[in-house]
């Protein structure tokens, strides 16, 4: 019980961090309704690019809002393959996020991890202050951070284009109808979501003291596995859409608890992936289950009512 509670505050940590990048997927997952694989490679390209610019001696805020401009960049690129180009929107972000792959390593001087000290640079959040009850410890930062992106965003999805965003992935031939451009929201939508999985991604980059090339793989299996959590556990209370978001990043810090009492009962880190794969299909199939278990309770009551 007390190792499990000195690694709690790390896996919120993280989870907030996540959380972050899951708030992105879920801007397309479910209000775009578009699965966008970018996100894959854009979480590492604002990982790389926040900690160059904080190796060569920039603000870390400054550098992380330049990593929120370069993951916007990321879903343009996608956005423009999927709208202008007829490419359907799961290959478009497959292709954006091979080619960030060796636009990452360029960012990094070619190579796949570069290292950022605390002890030498000003970093925002560090896994070494987490143990302490400072200003310093990383959980206290990451929800203010949190609490500013869900008020944003609320804000925005309420303005009359933030609506026509969400009217795109209701219906799209309807919001076409209605004169709205569709084209230009996916785009948006696209941009919004990976500008915020590159904030998360330069978050993650100096709360663990590096960035690596391959610090996004799986990422959307992650961001998917925290929206899926908060929508089965929070989906029936939390109604509306800043409580929605508010629950994608309570979900991503219970996939990192429950990821850490996994691992402290002795499973092998190297199946971790899987360990994904099977939370995500379990929580996916969880709404199925509950469907089909309702419809069976009616079928028999409708059967004794006609009796």
């Amino acid at each position: 019980m007390t190792s499990l509670l000195n690694a709690l505050p790390g896996a919120v940590s993280q989870g907030l961090i996540w959380g972050i990048m899951a708030i992105g997927v879920y801007i397309t997952f479910r209000v775009l309704d578009i699965a966008d694989l970018t996100v894959d490679g854009s979480l590492a390209t604002g990982g790389a690019t926040c900690i160059m610019l904080i190796r060569a001696g920039l603000n870390p805020w400054v550098a992380l809002l330049i990593a929120f401009a370069v993951g916007m960049i990321a879903g343009f690129v996608t956005g423009i393959l999927h709208t202008k180009c007829g490419i359907p929107a799961i290959l478009a972000g497959i292709l954006t996020q091979l080619s960030l792959y060796s636009i990452n390593l360029r960012i990094m001087e070619s190579k796949a991890n570069q290292p950022v000290s605390v002890d030498k640079y000003p970093l925002l959040v560090s896994s070494r202050h987490v143990g302490g009850f400072t200003l310093k410890n990383p959980i206290f930062l990451m929800i203010i951070i949190a609490i500013v992106l869900i008020t944003v965003l609320y804000w925005f999805f309420g303005t009359e284009k933030g609506c026509s965003i969400r009217a795109t992935g209701a219906n799209s031939n309807m919001a076409r109808a209605q004169g709205i451009n569709t084209n230009s929201n996916k785009i948006l939508g696209l941009m919004l979501s990976n500008g915020l999985v590159a904030v998360s991604g330069a978050l993650l980059a100096q709360y663990q003291g590096s960035a690596d090339v391959n610090m996004g793989r799986g990422a959307i299996v992650i961001g998917l596995a925290a929206v899926i959590i908060g929508e089965v556990i929070f989906g029936k209370i939390f109604k509306q859409f800043w409580l929605t978001l508010l629950a994608v990043v309570i979900g991503a810090v219970i996939y990192y608890v429950v990821l850490q009492l996994v691992l402290m009962m002795g499973l092998n880190t190297n199946d971790l992936k899987m360990l994904t794969a099977v939370i995500v299909a379990i929580f996916l199939a969880i709404p199925f289950w509950k469907n089909k278990i309702a419809g069976k309770r009616l079928g028999k009551k409708e059967a004794s009512k006609d009796a």
